[in-house]
């Protein structure tokens, strides 16, 4: 059952530029998307920040409205049908707001639950249910502004899920958590996903998205460049091979010279707390690391790997700076 149908889906937005002339400019958030997402999967969506991703949930959680063309969700359509859609539908976006800080965990939920109208009986039932699924049990009771954020974020999913919906979308969840409570959030997304739920994921974390999904879409300029399985997009680059020079204070003409490099499909550059991070994607078996360091001559380099390309990598063929476009 296709659970969420998409075609040629734009929005655009119109700021201005200037001071003393103003000028009136378009910005194409998206960019005719279409996509098609069955029930029961946890879909992920990644790109960079400004891809898009944002504006493409909220749009098919009935909280934007697009410039053009049609999305359906349930089979409904997300402009005509937001009442019979909302109530079906959970929404969680990363940060710390959408809770009373000054009520408990547990008040929290009930406020939310009384909000969706959802049958006394059934709230208390839920409620504790919810909490020990987040892991907030044993915290219900405490006020939230003394949470943790990655407790606020676990109690943002439990809100989100207080009216049971069956399609779940979450924002960047994990942005700006520590190690451990992300770990935690990713466990509990993926008992949601196996207890049925069907969960619409975006992140710029591409460990996150090989972690949980079963189907991935790389987004970037407000357009879909790739629709596949994690497993399946890491086959993209399964012939390259991913050199790693460290090294401190590269000259931006150096990067290009390697970049114009004629074997070299796509470059991308990591600060470091000192140093920089030179990845370079190339033909496995090219035995290419001498040349990269003869192009580099001047710079200190600290340390070269020679690795097998992860799913990031994938990610940076495609919308990396460095990449080469086909």
């Amino acid at each position: 059952m296709t659970i969420i149908q998409t075609e040629n889906l734009r929005r655009t937005f119109e700021t201005t530029t200037g001071i003393i002339r103003r000028k009136k400019k378009e910005i194409i958030a998206l960019d005719g998307v279409d996509l098609a997402i069955q029930a029961g999967e946890l879909f992920g969506l990644l790109g960079p920040n400004g891809a898009g991703k944002t504006t493409f949930t909220r749009i098919l959680a009935t909280v934007l409205l697009p410039t053009s063309g049609t999305a359906q969700v349930f089979g409904l359509d997300i402009v005509k049908d937001v009442k019979a859609i909302r109530p079906r539908i959970g929404l969680v976006f990363g940060g710390e707001r959408g809770l009373y800080w000054r009520l408990s965990g547990k008040d929290n939920l009930q406020y939310f639950a009384d909000l969706y109208k959802v049958p006394p009986e059934a709230s208390k039932k839920r409620i504790p249910e919810l909490l020990e699924l987040v892991g907030m049990a044993d915290r219900a009771n405490e006020r939230v502004e003394g949470y943790s954020r990655g407790m606020k974020q676990r109690l943002h999913i439990a809100r989100g899920l207080i009216h049971d919906p069956e399609l779940f979308f979450l924002d960047e969840p994990t942005i700006g958590l520590d190690p451990l409570a992300a770990r935690d959030l990713r466990d509990v997304i993926r008992r949601l996903n196996q207890a049925g739920k069907t969960i619409f994921l975006t992140s710029h974390y591409m460990f996150e998205i090989d972690a949980l999904c079963d189907r991935v879409a790389v987004m970037d300029k407000g357009k879909i460049l790739v629709l596949d399985t994690p497993s399946a997009l890491k086959k993209e680059v399964a012939n390259l091979e991913v050199v790693d020079i460290e090294c401190f204070g590269i000259p931006r003409e150096l990067v290009e010279k390697i970049r114009a490099h004629p074997a070299v499909v796509a470059v991308n550059i990591e600060q470091l707390e000192q140093s920089q991070l030179l990845q370079i994607q190339a033909p496995a078996g090219a035995e290419l690391v001498k040349e990269f360091l003869g192009l580099l001559e001047g710079v200190q380099v600290r340390k070269v790997v020679t690795r097998q390309p992860t799913l990031e990598d994938a990610y940076v063929k495609l919308v990396g700076e460095g990449a080469k476009k086909v």
